[in-house]
């Protein structure tokens, strides 16, 4: 059985761990690294390397993560992340090496994330046959349906006849069915339902197009397009009543969303083919207002963002001005600024960015609420020092004579006692009268050396806070020089969707040069005849 201070020390350990654990599942692995510091074995090397890998010290994680493979616990996840890291450094032989390591040796989730990895370095090698193998051999899931809907996008790219893409697609449906992530696996069927419903109407499939793109989610991204298509697929049935319904829908999206421009246009065509050419007319009035309207929109989104930054403009104020959209449904995809964001992150470039500047952000408040915590105990120790101690002594020297008085009274009581119990007892009381004495003379000492010791402290707190100050103007800086590429990739976005405006508005222009030129031309044969 284990001794009291041996299940005391475990019991801390244990609690060290799941602080630990919780911190890093919580966002805070700096935290986690200072509750694992003085863990031994392997949940102690486990939790540091994770904390490094998030804090992106990946140097100090690999050398932890190597000793973790040569171990017994978690060999197959230590594997993959040095296999991410190799990756991330142009080292694609040492991380299929990697992978290899993590597929044979992890299982659950660890093992067909590794797989998945390995074939997309085929993938990308051009080797599609060996991807479509490893994919062939892996568990149902998320990872094996991102993996064929990879393929179906090369495949797609690759051949003229979309029979091969379509099939990839739905394998991947058909894996999505066994992901028990609701969110991810309902992000990812939106995805593959688009791109099946768009290939089968590319390749003149028409039903089955609309089945595919009858089946998106209408609170999806991918929503608006996916209602487009499938007015045009609609079209091709000659319903242009059903059309114009699902282009009518789309059009309650914003026009950040890919899609809704079209859909907009798509009213008017509806009208024309049906032929109602007045609402025709309409029709492209009301989206010719609407495109001006939106270029007005992406001129003060471009001056926000050149005045305030990206990060403010679309993250921020994003967040700070639409605190409770997640309480209704409808209002999920419906807030423009929020459309342009989700149309921004579609970039991985700007995901990454966008990741930087918020983990710098992370950074630079942590260190913000450091600095405000030692200055508050600095202060402490300054009015501590302020306050004298010398108050104490008289008490002390008062104290010593009573004790002093004390110890004549029990000598004379013990010459007068003539019983080995009293005598025990008089000689116990002595030697607590004793231990008092010694513990005000420590008492003394330390109150003796206590402003020693408080400025000694308050040197260590002040070059602490000096180095911590020195730290967040770093973290500003870099911070700083982040969003500035970051403000520049979004005002490009932000040009991007102005042309591709511009653009409409030419269409729209030519739509309705078109029709009037029509109706024209028909009154002229009328008043001819």
């Amino acid at each position: 059985m284990l001794s009291s201070a041996a299940a005391s020390a475990r019991t801390a350990e244990d609690l060290a761990a799941g602080l630990a654990r919780f911190a890093l599942a919580s966002g805070s692995p700096e935290q986690s690294l200072t509750y694992s510091r003085n863990l031994d074995g392997y949940p102690g090397a486990w939790l540091k390397a994770q904390a490094l890998m998030a804090l992106g010290q990946t140097d100090r994680a690999s050398i932890l993560l190597q000793r973790q493979i040569e171990s017994e616990h978690q060999r197959g996840a230590a594997a993959l992340l040095l296999a991410r890291i190799a990756l991330d450094e142009d080292e694609e032989a040492v991380a299929q090496q990697r992978f290899q390591i993590a597929a044979g040796a992890g299982y659950g989730e660890v093992r067909q994330q590794a797989l998945y990895e390995l074939a997309e370095l085929e993938r990308r090698a051009g080797h599609r046959d060996r991807a479509g193998r490893i994919l062939s051999g892996m568990e149902a899931g998320y990872w094996t349906a991102l993996g064929y809907m990879n393929l179906a996008a090369d495949y797609s790219q690759q051949d003229l006849n979309p029979a091969r893409a379509l099939v990839a697609l739905r394998v991947a449906l058909a894996m999505s069915e066994h992901d028990t992530v609701s969110d991810r696996n309902r992000n990812l069927r939106s995805q593959l339902l688009m791109r099946a419903g768009y290939l089968s109407y590319r390749n003149e499939e028409y039903e089955k197009a609309i089945g595919f793109l009858e089946q998106v989610p209408l609170d999806s991204y991918h929503t608006p397009r996916a209602l487009y298509f499938h007015g045009l697929a609609l079209t091709a049935r000659d319903n242009h009543r059903g059309a114009m319904q699902s282009w009518h829908r789309a059009k309650k999206y914003p026009l950040a969303y890919p899609g809704v421009q079209d859909a907009w246009l798509g009213m008017g065509r509806g009208y024309d083919l049906s032929g109602y050419l007045g609402q025709a007319g309409e029709a492209y009035l009301a989206a010719s207002a609407s495109y001006e309207s939106e270029r007005v929109t992406l001129r003060n989104l471009a001056s926000q963002i050149r005045q305030q930054g990206a990060w403010q403009t679309l993250v921020k104020d994003t967040r700070d001005s639409e605190v409770q959209w997640f309480l209704a449904d409808s209002r999920t995809l419906t807030q423009p600024r929020l459309a342009y964001l989700l149309g921004f992150l579609e970039d991985p470039a700007a995901q990454d960015l966008m990741g930087k500047v918020s983990d710098l952000a992370s950074v630079e408040a942590s260190l913000e609420e450091k600095a405000n915590n030692l200055e508050v105990f600095r202060a402490a120790l300054k009015d501590r020092l302020e306050t004298p101690a010398n108050p104490v002594n008289g008490r002390a020297e008062a104290f010593l004579a009573r004790l002093e008085s004390l110890r004549d009274r029990l000598e004379g009581l013990k010459d007068k006692s003539g019983r080995p119990a009293q005598l025990e007892t008089l000689n116990r009381s002595a030697k607590t009268l004793q231990d008092v004495e010694a513990s005000l003379a420590l008492l003394g000492g330390s109150l003796a050396n206590r402003d020693a010791r408080l400025e000694l402290l308050l040197r260590k707190t002040e070059a602490v806070l000096t180095r911590i100050r020195g730290l967040r103007s770093r973290a500003a800086s870099i911070r700083r020089r982040a969003e500035g590429r970051l403000d520049g990739m979004a005002l490009a976005f932000v040009s991007r969707h102005d042309d591709q405006l511009v653009h409409a508005l030419d269409k729209t222009e030519q739509q309705i040069a078109h029709l009037y030129e029509y109706l024209a031309l028909e009154t002229l044969e009328r008043g001819g005849q």
